[in-house]
């Protein structure tokens, strides 16, 4: 087996570890993602998006402050939990936004690495 094997294995494992930890947050509803429930009808109006980073984005006279807020928020869960697993901040925030497309609700925007838009 290479040197690098035992680190692949590994990161594979903390990226499932990871994508676990995240659903049980998810599922708890717990402090920012229960205020992510707030941007349901600002979604649905195609005014609020989600990015691909795990953060909220205004799209077109949504409402910055509400946005501002919940990034706030997340920041504070993904930073948390970046230090907890000793990872980089922006490999939870993808799991988290992988979980935010997942759960969000039909017509929501998401706006892609590249710049592009995409509707759910």
């Amino acid at each position: 087996m290479s040197r690098n094997g035992p680190r692949k294995m590994l990161r594979i494992s903390l990226f499932f570890r990871l994508t676990a930890a995240a659903l049980v947050l998810i599922a708890l509803a717990g402090g920012a993602f229960a205020q992510s429930q707030l941007l349901n009808g600002p979604r649905a109006a195609g005014s609020v998006g989600e990015r691909y980073d795990g953060l909220a984005v205004v799209r077109s006279s949504g409402d910055a402050a509400l946005v501002d807020s919940i990034n706030t928020e997340r920041r504070k869960v993904y930073a948390e939990r970046a230090q907890k697993e000793n990872v980089p901040v922006d490999q939870i925030a993808r799991v988290y936004a992988a979980e935010i497309l997942k759960s969000a609700p039909a017509g929501t925007w998401f706006l892609k690495e590249d710049g592009q838009w995409i509707r759910k």
